[in-house]
């Protein structure tokens, strides 16, 4: 069962765990009530701790304590309506300092003047400007592209030179396809993405080729290898945002956040006037939630809103619901 969550939210289950005995401790909560947790503990837990921390961060706490249950066999039984009331009332009370920020996009042209910055001749800058070219075009999340420690690549989990392959369609066009051994949504099987040339610096196929020239990594390494005092060294993902953030700053640029490339990447495409259910696929999005990443919706939504019946056709086709829809929910 403990397969049933990632490795990223085993960690944030763990902190919510260690909040949790310690508001127990400090109100001398009997270990019979802590497992199963009564309700009026759990709901003192969750409301001791609105207006000091976001919302999602009591709510992960919260189902952090509810999977610890559900690992050890242990009855979860709360009143599932005033919980969800207790939860809304903590997101209304988070301080203003626990809200982010939202974060910017990454565009070509920021891409580009970090990559001024880089020197890419060397091993660790070829191998992260490859990584953030081929990551952008690919609409990735960073921690598919990188490791998250020094010693934890596994070539079958992580990226290799293996992995790598072309494909063309029946106009000739070549497109690059990767396949990430294990991701979030396909932990088992794993998933394909891809990326085509560009025009410009920013072009992923040149970065790539670059990036293998200088640290040549095997069919067995990591894609983004590069060479370490005479080793080959798996590109981290600490090790990458520092680097970009470094060459940002060098540029007079302000650091982005590494999510912001999955952001800024859905925008560029959406922009380039792909479809919404194009873009969910190449993002691999089952559901709508890439919309949250809309920024300048006049722009993306132009030319689906105009009186081209074709178009508009799409665009309500996309927003709509359809007749089964409709019949499901009768």
């Amino acid at each position: 069962m403990s397969n049933a969550w990632s490795q990223s939210t085993h960690e944030a289950y763990s902190s919510g765990l260690l909040v949790w005995h310690v508001h127990c401790d400090a109100r001398s909560v009997p270990e019979s009530l802590r497992a199963p947790a009564h309700h009026s503990h759990v709901a003192s837990f969750v409301a001791s701790l609105a207006g000091s921390y976001s919302g999602s961060a009591i709510s992960n706490y919260l189902y952090g304590l509810r999977a610890w249950h559900i690992l050890h066999s242990i009855e979860w039984k709360l009143n599932a309506l005033e919980m969800e009331a207790l939860l809304k009332g903590a997101a209304r009370l988070a301080p203003e300092s626990s809200k982010r920020k939202p974060r910017h996009p990454y565009t070509p042209e920021f891409i580009a003047e970090v990559g001024k910055h880089l020197d890419l001749h060397l091993p660790l800058d070829a191998s992260v400007y490859a990584c953030l070219t081929d990551g952008f075009y690919s609409v990735v999340r960073v921690g598919e592209f990188t490791v998250p420690r020094l010693n934890s690549f596994d070539p079958t989990k992580h990226i290799t030179p293996a992995n790598l392959r072309t494909e063309t369609n029946q106009n000739g066009m070549e497109v690059t396809v990767l396949h990430v051994p294990h991701t979030k949504a396909a932990p088992l099987e794993g998933e394909d993405v891809c990326w085509s040339r560009q025009h410009g610096p920013t072009d992923p196929y040149e970065a790539l080729a670059n990036h293998r020239r200088v640290n040549n990594p095997g069919d067995t390494d990591h894609l983004f290898a590069y060479r370490h005092k005479g080793h080959l060294r798996p590109l981290t993902k600490s090790a990458f945002i520092k680097r970009v953030a470094a060459a940002a700053r060098a540029a007079g640029l302000e650091p982005l956040q590494g999510h912001g490339i999955r952001i800024g990447a859905t925008l560029f495409y959406l922009l380039r006037g792909v479809p919404f259910e194009a873009m969910k696929v190449m993002g691999r999005w089952s559901s709508d939630a890439f919309l949250r990443y809309l920024r300048k919706h006049a722009q993306i939504l132009t030319p689906y809103i105009q009186a081209d019946p074709d178009v508009h056709r799409t665009f309500s086709h996309f927003i709509m619901p359809t007749q089964a829809t409709l019949q499901g929910c009768q």
